[in-house]
C-alpha cells in the first residue's frame, strides 16, 4: 500500500473501539488487541487467550515497541491514533525523529470467494521521517507458538519452508492432526502458522527473549537458531522472527515501507458429514507460497474499498453508523469458515463464538444475513445450502427447520435439545420462519430462487409446520433462548406471518400459484389478526396473554426491506414509539423483563422508523456504548443498557445485522 500519512486525513476522528481487529479470517485464525494502547498487553485469540503478536521498531539506533509488551524496558512508541475500517487496521505512532503507521490489511473483499478464503495479513510500517537529518529505520515482527496450539502445554515444532519468494517461518503442533476435537473455547492446534518477511531482512527461530532483546540492542537477529523442536509453547515461548535490514529516509523524503505477511495454512478446515474439506484456495491447488504472497497484490484495492464502504456507510448512518460498520465487517467474515465440496459447491459454516460453539447455526445466520445480503450473497446460499441437505436426510425426521449442523469444526448432524433424538428444546418456529424468509431475500433482494427450487419438498413442509404452529405459538425457544422458554410470542408469530409471506412470493416465483395465492392470504389475514392479538395501548406485547408487557418487534423490519405489504405504516410507527419510550442510556432493551439488549435486533428495531432522524435518535445511545463501554472485548451482541456491561456473547457472526440499513437503500 503506498502513500504517505498525510493521506490519512481523509478518514474520522479517532475513536475507542471495545477491541481492535487484527488479523481475523476465520474462527480459528482470529488475533485482537484488547488494549488502549496495542504495547500494553499481549495480542489475544477472541477467546481471550494469548496469542503473542509482538512488533518493535529501531529510529536512529534506538528501539521502540508499538505491539505487545515485548521487553519491557524498552520505550512504548507513542500512540496517536487508532482507526478500524473494512478490511483494515491502522495504528498511526511518534517515535523518536519519525511518524509511522502499522496497518494490518486482510483483504476479505467481495467478489472472489477463493481469494478472500485465504487466511493471510499484510503488516506493513509506513515511516516517515519528520526530523532535521536522515535517520536510519528497521521493524521487528515475531509469533509466539501459541498461534499454533490450543493451550501452552501443547508441543511446538518449527521450520523453514523455501518458496520462491525467500523462507516461510512455520511454527505447527506436534502431532496436530485436522479435525479431530470440536467446542467453543478451543484454539486450533493443527496446521502451520506462517511468518514471511517481504523486506529484506534476517529471520529466527528460538526463545522469545533472546529475539526481542537482541533486535532491541543491536537491530539484528542470532546467526543461529538456538531452541531444540519440537517443544511446549511455553518452554522459553518459541517464537518465530523476523527483522529487516535497516534503511536510511531523508529528511523531507518518501515514506519507507516495511513489510511482513502472517498466514495460518489448516490443510483441511471443516468435516461436513464425514468429509473433510479445504479452503477454496487450498482446493484450487495453491500453497504456502501463494497463500503469504496473496496480501500483496489487493492491498491498494482494500484500501479504495475501505474509502469507499466508510463513506458509504456515514453517508447513510452517519459516523458512529460507519464505526459500527467497521467494527463489524471483519468480525462477520470472520465468525465463518468457507470450504469447497466434492461437488465443486462452496459451503459456508458459522461459529457460533462464545456460546455454545454450534457450527451452522440457522439462528445465527438469520441476524448475520444482512452482510452477505449486501456483499456476498452466494455465501449467504452456501451456507443455507448444508440447511437444506441435512433436512432432506432421513436421519432429520422433524417436520420443522434444524437448528444446527453440530459444534465447530464438525459437521455432522444436531447437537442443541433433543437433536436428532428428540424435539425438546428445540426451536421449530424459529428456524422454520428463518429458512423461508432468507430463501425469500436471496429471491426478492438477489433474484435467485435456485436454492429453493431445488429444495422445495422440504421449503413446503416448513411453511405447513408455520400454518399449524405458527399464528400463536406454544411454549419454546426463539432465537433469544436466553431469554427461556416462553408461550405465545409476539415477535415469533411475526416471524411465522413473514415467513408465510416469503414462501408464497417463492411459490408465485417457481409456478406453483395455488399455492401462492393461500399462502398469501393467510398471511395477510394473519398480520391482521396479529394487530388485534398484540395491541395494548402504546406498545405490543412480549406475548399475547401478557398484557402490561413490551417487546422489540425485530422480526417485523423484513416485511418492509421486502416489501411484502403486510404491517402499515402505523404499525412502524407504533414500534418507533415504543423503541424511544423505554430506551436508556446505552440503548433500548429487548424487551420490559431485563435491561439487556441485543445489537443486531436494536438496528433492526431501528430500521422500521419512519425517518431517518427517528433511526438515529434510537441508534445514538448504541454509538456512546462503543467508545464508553467499560469491556475490552471484541464486538458484543449483548449488553446491558444501563451499564454497558457485556452480559454474554463476543466476536459473534450475528453483527453481521448491523448492515441492514444498507439495504433499504435504493
Amino acid at each position: 500500500m503506498t502513500g504517505t500519512l498525510a493521506a490519512l486525513a481523509m478518514f474520522a476522528p479517532a475513536h475507542r473501539p471495545p477491541a481492535v481487529p487484527l488479523v481475523v479470517h476465520d474462527p480459528y485464525f482470529s488475533i485482537w488487541s484488547f488494549a488502549d494502547h496495542p504495547a500494553d498487553d499481549w495480542t489475544k485469540h477472541w477467546t481471550g487467550k494469548n496469542q503473542a503478536v509482538c512488533g518493535m521498531v529501531r529510529v536512529g539506533g534506538k528501539p521502540y515497541r508499538w505491539l505487545s509488551p515485548g521487553v519491557r524496558d524498552v520505550e512504548r512508541a507513542e500512540l496517536l491514533e487508532t482507526r478500524v475500517r473494512a478490511t483494515t487496521t491502522e495504528y498511526d505512532f511518534r517515535a523518536g525523529d519519525v511518524r509511522f503507521t502499522a496497518r494490518f490489511v486482510s483483504p476479505v473483499m467481495p467478489g472472489n470467494p477463493v481469494a478472500a478464503s485465504r487466511t493471510s495479513t499484510l503488516v506493513e510500517l509506513e515511516v516517515v521521517n519528520t526530523g532535521s537529518a536522515p535517520v536510519e529505520v528497521s521493524a521487528y515482527l515475531d509469533i509466539s507458538g501459541e498461534l499454533a496450539v490450543d493451550s501452552p502445554d501443547q508441543l511446538v515444532d518449527a521450520a523453514r519452508l523455501r518458496v520462491e519468494t525467500g523462507n516461510v517461518l512455520a511454527l505447527s503442533h506436534e502431532g496436530g492432526r485436522p479435525l479431530e476435537r470440536s467446542g467453543d473455547d478451543l484454539r486450533i492446534d493443527w496446521g502451520r502458522a506462517l511468518l514471511a518477511p517481504v523486506s529484506p531482512g534476517r529471520d529466527y527461530l528460538g526463545a522469545h527473549d533472546i529475539a526481542r532483546t537482541t533486535y532491541a540492542r543491536s537491530g539484528s537477529l542470532p546467526e543461529s537458531d538456538d531452541l531444540r523442536f519440537p517443544r511446549k509453547a511455553s518452554d522459553a515461548w518459541p517464537v518465530a522472527a523476523c527483522a529487516t535490514h535497516p534503511v536510511t529516509i531523508k529528511e523531507g523524503g518518501e515514506a519507507a515501507v516495511l513489510r511482513f505477511v502472517l498466514a495460518y495454512d489448516d490443510v483441511q478446515s471443516i468435516e461436513y458429514f464425514g468429509k473433510k474439506l479445504a479452503a477454496p484456495w487450498r482446493a484450487s491447488g495453491e500453497d504456502v507460497s501463494d497463500l503469504v504472497t496473496a496480501p500483496l497484490g489487493p492491498a491498494e484495492a482494500a484500501r479504495r474499498f475501505d474509502e469507499q464502504e466508510w463513506a458509504r456507510w456515514e453517508r447513510i448512518g452517519g459516523e458512529g453508523f460507519a464505526r459500527l460498520c467497521s467494527l463489524a465487517f471483519r468480525q462477520c467474515w470472520g465468525a465463518h469458515k468457507t470450504v469447497l465440496d466434492d461437488d465443486g459447491k462452496l459451503r459456508t459454516f458459522s461459529k457460533e463464538n462464545f456460546s455454545n460453539g454450534c457450527i451452522g447455526t440457522v439462528d445465527v445466520m438469520y441476524p448475520a444475513a444482512p452482510f452477505f445480503l449486501v456483499y456476498q450473497p452466494d455465501l449467504l446460499a452456501s451456507q443455507l445450502r448444508p440447511v437444506l441437505e441435512y433436512a432432506s436426510m432421513p436421519r432429520w425426521r422433524w417436520p420443522f427447520a434444524p437448528h444446527d449442523l453440530g459444534t465447530y469444526p464438525l459437521a455432522n448432524g444436531q447437537v442443541y435439545g433433543g437433536g436428532e433424538r428428540t424435539a425438546e428444546n428445540q426451536m421449530p418456529v424459529e428456524e422454520c420462519g428463518n429458512m423461508l424468509i432468507l430463501l425469500g431475500a436471496l429471491a426478492t433482494l438477489h433474484d435467485d430462487a435456485s436454492l429453493a427450487q431445488e429444495y422445495w419438498p422440504v421449503v413446503s413442509e416448513w411453511a405447513r409446520y408455520l400454518e399449524q404452529n405458527g399464528l400463536d405459538p406454544g411454549e419454546q425457544l426463539c432465537t433469544d433462548d436466553f431469554a427461556g422458554h416462553l408461550a405465545s410470542n409476539a415477535n415469533l408469530s411475526v416471524k411465522a406471518i413473514v415467513g408465510l409471506a416469503c414462501y408464497a412470493r417463492l411459490a408465485d416465483r417457481l409456478g406453483h400459484q395455488r399455492e401462492a395465492e393461500r399462502f398469501g392470504n393467510m398471511a395477510k389475514e394473519w398480520a391482521a389478526k396479529w394487530r388485534n392479538m398484540a395491541g395494548d395501548g402504546q406498545d405490543t406485547v412480549l406475548a399475547f396473554d401478557r398484557p402490561g408487557t413490551w417487546s422489540q418487534k425485530y422480526n417485523m423490519l423484513w416485511d418492509k426491506l421486502l416489501g411484502l405489504g403486510l404491517f402499515p405504516p402505523a404499525a412502524y410507527a407504533k414500534e418507533t414509539a415504543t423503541a424511544l419510550r423505554h430506551a436508556e442510556r446505552f440503548g433500548t432493551p429487548l424487551d420490559g423483563r431485563a435491561d439487556y439488549t441485543k445489537l443486531d435486533w436494536i438496528v433492526w428495531t431501528a430500521c422500521m422508523a419512519p425517518s431517518r432522524a427517528e433511526r438515529d435518535r434510537i441508534l445514538a445511545p448504541v454509538y456512546d456504548w462503543l467508545d464508553q463501554g467499560p469491556d475490552r472485548v471484541p464486538l458484543s451482541d449483548w449488553y446491558d443498557t444501563k451499564t454497558g456491561r457485556v452480559v454474554g456473547f463476543r466476536a459473534r457472526s450475528v453483527v453481521g445485522g448491523v448492515f441492514l440499513p444498507l439495504l433499504l437503500e435504493p
